[in-house]
């Protein structure tokens, strides 16, 4: 599994914690960041999947 993998699922949870407090606190520049990483993350997951399947694909 890449890091990318790791690091956006992270990312992912860091920024959806931060959206829930965001709107918990009516913090609308947090719940702003959270979408934001959350986004961040998705993209960091694709990004590792596509190299994990380059990385499958070498090894066969």
């Amino acid at each position: 599994m890449s890091t990318n993998r790791v690091e956006g699922a992270i990312d992912k949870g860091v920024g959806a914690a931060k959206e829930a407090i965001g709107k918990a606190t009516s913090n609308e520049k947090l719940q702003a960041e959270g979408v934001a990483q959350k986004a961040k993350g998705d993209v960091q997951n694709k990004v590792g999947q596509a190299q994990d399947a380059v990385g499958n694909a070498i090894k066969k």
